[in-house]
């Protein structure tokens, strides 16, 4: 599909999706082979790889090579993959298409499913251990940001935050459903925006306004697709908040409204970039990540 990217932004993400996959399949080729091992690679396939694309592009800004920053890229994406799993099974959204395909669960059982999410997390974590990245002080602040992001104070934070909506008395507001999206999509998105600023030393700032603002972008658009997207494009089912009663972007603000929030936001995101440009600093990258920005509202998948 012509998404109407930039022939620089499209090659540098096809660039990432084939070094990623490639990484993926080398450190899961390590694992013990059997169902397990074949239930983790299931998950990992597939998908934008956005996330793993904000780790290199962060770390290009800050002159941290490629070959330094992947075993991070790796761990957001093992990372991410863990929590689709966990997001999929009957106790929580009870999902069986994702990206297109049955969901871990139905492609394999629930158990299986459960234990692979569990060892794509810890397997994440080891990722960052890695000496590739560069020295210890760097790699333990990139663990402790990892945990964070993704723990009991942001990703599963604002998951534990919408299942809970779902039995709320009355809907949430939309102060609350933006610090629910903070935590359940834009905190991985976060640390891996600021991730190659951490291995740079550098101030992560910058990149942490960016990245709440792109997560929030992101989100809108998701909620926009559950809307006016098609199982076939999305590779997933649709309508299904609506169908559940969940307050989302789009219930709290309509559509009109909550694509011009998705632009402003997108805006924002923009604009906290200047400082690279400004400084001096690798500019392809900067665009790259501005141009990303806009694709995530005007993407169908």
């Amino acid at each position: 599909m012509d998404t109407g990217l930039p022939a620089p932004l499209t090659s540098r993400m096809a660039e990432v999706q084939g070094q990623v996959s490639a990484a993926l399949d080398a450190t899961l080729d390590l694992q013990p082979p059997g169902e397990l091992t074949d239930a983790m690679r299931y998950a990992c396939e597939g998908g934008k790889r956005i996330r793993a694309f904000l780790v290199l592009e962060s770390a290009q800004l800050h002159g941290v090579p490629d070959a330094a920053a992947l075993p991070v890229a790796e761990a957001v994406e093992m990372l991410h993959a863990y929590s689709l799993i966990h997001d999929d099974l009957p106790a929580i959204d009870n999902d069986d298409l994702r990206r297109g395909r049955p969901t871990c669960h139905v492609r394999f059982d629930e158990a299986t499913a459960i234990l692979a999410g569990d060892a794509l997390q810890s397997l994440a974590f080891e990722r960052l251990a890695d000496p590739a990245i560069g020295g210890a002080e760097a790699r333990v602040e990139l663990v402790r940001r990892f945990a964070q992001a993704v723990g009991a104070r942001g990703m599963v934070w604002g998951q534990m935050q919408d299942i809970a909506a779902e039995t709320a008395a009355s809907p949430l507001s939309l102060d609350q459903i933006v610090a629910l999206q903070d935590g359940k999509t834009g905190a991985l998105i976060g640390f891996a925006a600021t991730a190659g600023a951490v291995i740079a030393q550098a101030d992560p700032a910058p990149l942490g306004e960016y990245a709440r603002n792109l997560g929030l972008a992101f989100q809108i658009a998701d909620d926009i697709l559950d809307v006016t997207g098609t199982q076939e494009t999305t590779g997933k089912r649709v309508g299904k908040d609506a169908a559940a009663g969940k307050a989302t972007f789009v219930s709290r603000m309509g559509l009109d409204r909550a694509r011009t929030e998705a632009q402003a936001m997108v805006d924002r995101a923009e604009a906290a970039l200047e400082v690279y440009q400004a400084a001096g600093g690798q500019t392809r990258a900067a665009e790259n990540l501005r141009q990303l920005a806009r694709f995530v509202i005007h993407r169908q998948t």
